[in-house]
């Protein structure tokens, strides 16, 4: 079970479950969503989520049709995504989780549109797109 919060502590989330499919992502829209180097993602189970304060405090945004982003309005911190190709899955930034986190990232991905100065120094393997369980 895991706990956490935004950045200004309005909202907060519980997940139930295990984090699968943990990856960096380098793509130039989570770069700039995340506003660092890379944003590390994991999925959980639709049902596993809850929300345990602040949901009027959450707002979304839709880069694509269909695809999701949920914020605090107050602070800007991301909170989950949806997809509604997948609707049993949603998408987490583990950076909002409080304490450890026990499952580890599987993969660097969409590393040739990386930041310039970002160099992987992490041991994990390399893709230009998604991880192969993934496509």
């Amino acid at each position: 079970m895991y706990f956490g919060k935004c950045l200004c502590g309005d909202v907060h989330i519980k997940v139930n479950g295990n984090i699968s499919d943990i990856i960096h992502c380098h793509c130039s829209l989570c770069r700039k969503n995340s506003g660092t180097a890379f944003a590390t993602n994991g999925f959980i189970n639709t049902t596993d989520f809850e929300i345990t304060a602040g949901k009027a405090d959450l707002t979304s945004f839709s880069f694509k049709s269909g695809r999701n982003r949920y914020f605090c309005s107050k602070c800007g911190s991301p909170v989950y995504s949806s997809n509604d190709d997948d609707p049993t899955r949603l998408r987490i930034r583990l950076g909002i989780l409080d304490g450890e986190v026990s499952e580890r990232p599987i993969s660097h991905n969409f590393v040739s549109s990386k930041a310039n100065w970002e160099d992987l120094d992490a041991n994990l393997p390399r893709y230009d797109g998604l991880e192969p369980s993934r496509q």
